[in-house]
C-alpha cells in the first residue's frame, strides 16, 4: 500500500516531463491571451459613455465575443485533431481541411451575426431594458462582426500553419490565443461600426446590404457541395443557435450594473480577460479531450480515466498562475489608472478565487460535454469548445459578481 502512492507520484512526474512542451506553450498561450484581453478591457473601459449613450449595446458585446469564440475556436480544435490524425495539409486546395474551415467560418460569422442582433434585442425587451433599434443592432453585429471575423480568420489560418511547420500542440495553443485575440479585435470593430448608425439613411442602407449578405451566406452555406463544410455547418446548426442564449444572459447580467462599471472602471476591465481566461481553460481541457477520444486514447467513460485526470489538473495549475497574473494586472490598472479603486483584496484575491470557481466548472462540463457528444455520434470538435466557451462566458459573469459581492463591492444596479 506505501508504494502506491510513490507509484502515482512517479506517473505524475512522468506526465509532466512528457507534456513539458505543452505546459511551456499552453503557458505562453495564456499569458498572452490575458494580457491581449486586458487590453480589450481597458478598451471596453474607456468606451463606457458610448455604452451610456447606446443602451443594450453592452448585452451584444459578450454574445459577439462569445460567438467569436465558438467559432474560431472550434476551428481550432478541428485543425489540431486533423494535425495529430495526419490529415492536416498546409495548402487552401478546395477539398482540403484548411479551406473547408476557412468556408465555415466566413458562412458562420455572417449567419450568427444576425442572430446575435436578434437575440440581443429581444433580450432587451425581456428583462425590461433599454435599447437601440434592431436596425441598429444589426448594423453593429454584422459589418463590427465580419471585419474582426476577417482579421481573426487570418490568424487562426496562420497558427495552424505554423503550429504545424513548426511542430506546436495546436490544441493547447489555439483556444487561448484565438480568444484572445477575438477579444482585442471584436471590441474596437463593435465601437467602430457604431459610428455608421449616427447616420439615419446609411443605418437603414446598410442594415438591409448586411440581411441580404447573411441570408445569402446561410443559403449558400446550406447547399454547398463541400462535404467536410456541409458535415459541420449541420452540426453546428444548434450549437450556434442555443449557445448565444448564455452568452446574452451573461451581456444582461452586465448591463444594469454599467453605472457601478463606470464608477470602477479596473472592475470592467478585468472582465474580457476573465471570461476569455475561464473559456480558454475550459477550451483547452475540451480540445485535449475531444482529441484523446477521437485518438482512441480515452474512451467515453462516466468515470474519467487517467488521462482526463491528469488534463483536468494541468488546467486547473493554469488557471492558479493565470488568475493570479490577471489580478495583478488589475491593480496595476487600479493603481495607475482612473476611477476608484475597489481595493487590492477584492481584484487579487477576489478575481483568484472567482477563477478557481469558473475553472472547478469548467473541468467536469468540459468532460461530459466531449463524452456526450462521442456517445451520441457527434464530432466533439463541433461541440464540445463551443459549448464550453458559452457555458463559461456567463459561468465566469456570475462567478465574478458573486466573489465581488462578497469582497463588499457591490455590484448590484
Amino acid at each position: 500500500m506505501a508504494l502506491e502512492p510513490r507509484r502515482r507520484a512517479r506517473r505524475l512526474l512522468a506526465y509532466l516531463r512528457s507534456e513539458r512542451r505543452t505546459l511551456r506553450q499552453g503557458f505562453a498561450a495564456l499569458v498572452l491571451g490575458t494580457v491581449t484581453a486586458f487590453i480589450a478591457g481597458v478598451t471596453l473601459a474607456s468606451i463606457t459613455d458610448t455604452l451610456e449613450m447606446l443602451p443594450g449595446l453592452l448585452i451584444l458585446i459578450p454574445a459577439v465575443l462569445g460567438m467569436r469564440g465558438t467559432i474560431f475556436g472550434a476551428i481550432g480544435a478541428r485543425l489540431g485533431t486533423s494535425t495529430h490524425a495526419g490529415l492536416f495539409e498546409a495548402t487552401l486546395a478546395r477539398n482540403g481541411v484548411l479551406y473547408q474551415n476557412v468556408y465555415v467560418g466566413v458562412v458562420m460569422t455572417l449567419t450568427s451575426s444576425l442572430w446575435l442582433a436578434a437575440l440581443a434585442k429581444i433580450a432587451a425587451g425581456a428583462f425590461g431594458l433599454r435599447s437601440i433599434s434592431l436596425l441598429d443592432f444589426i448594423v453593429i453585429s454584422v459589418i463590427g462582426g465580419v471585419v474582426d471575423s476577417a482579421f481573426i480568420l487570418t490568424i487562426t489560418m496562420g497558427l495552424s500553419v505554423l503550429s504545424y511547420r513548426r511542430g506546436y500542440d495546436l490544441d493547447a495553443v489555439a483556444t487561448p490565443l484565438i480568444t484572445a485575440v477575438a477579444d482585442m479585435l471584436t471590441v474596437p470593430a463593435l465601437f467602430a461600426a457604431t459610428f455608421l448608425i449616427r447616420v439615419g439613411w446609411l443605418r437603414t442602407s446598410l442594415a438591409a446590404a448586411a440581411i441580404l449578405a447573411c441570408l445569402y451566406a446561410g443559403i449558400r452555406g446550406a447547399q454547398t457541395d463541400l462535404r467536410m463544410a456541409r458535415r459541420i455547418l449541420l452540426e453546428m446548426v444548434a450549437v450556434v443557435l442555443l449557445t448565444p442564449l448564455l452568452d446574452i444572459l451573461a451581456g444582461a447580467a452586465l448591463e444594469p450594473r454599467l453605472e457601478r462599471f463606470a464608477r470602477f472602471p479596473s472592475l470592467l476591465v478585468l472582465v474580457p480577460p476573465f471570461v476569455a481566461t475561464a473559456g480558454a481553460l475550459g477550451g483547452i481541457l475540451s480540445s485535449r479531450l475531444s482529441s484523446k477520444l477521437q485518438l482512441g486514447i480515452l474512451t467515453p467513460r462516466g468515470l474519467p480515466e487517467g488521462p482526463a485526470l491528469l488534463d483536468a489538473g494541468l488546467v486547473l495549475g493554469f488557471g492558479v498562475v493565470i488568475f493570479t497574473f490577471m489580478g495583478g494586472l488589475g491593480l496595476a490598472y487600479a493603481t495607475l489608472g482612473p476611477g476608484a479603486s475597489p481595493g487590492a483584496a477584492a481584484l487579487v484575491v477576489g478575481t483568484l478565487l472567482a477563477g478557481m470557481l469558473a475553472t472547478l466548472v469548467a473541468v467536469p462540463c468540459a468532460y461530459y460535454i466531449a463524452i456526450l457528444t462521442t456517445r451520441f455520434g457527434l464530432d466533439p470538435d463541433n461541440h464540445s469548445v463551443p459549448i464550453i466557451t458559452s457555458v463559461m462566458d456567463l459561468t465566469g459573469v456570475l462567478a465574478f459578481l458573486a466573489v465581488l459581492s462578497l469582497f463588499g463591492v457591490a455590484t448590484h444596479a
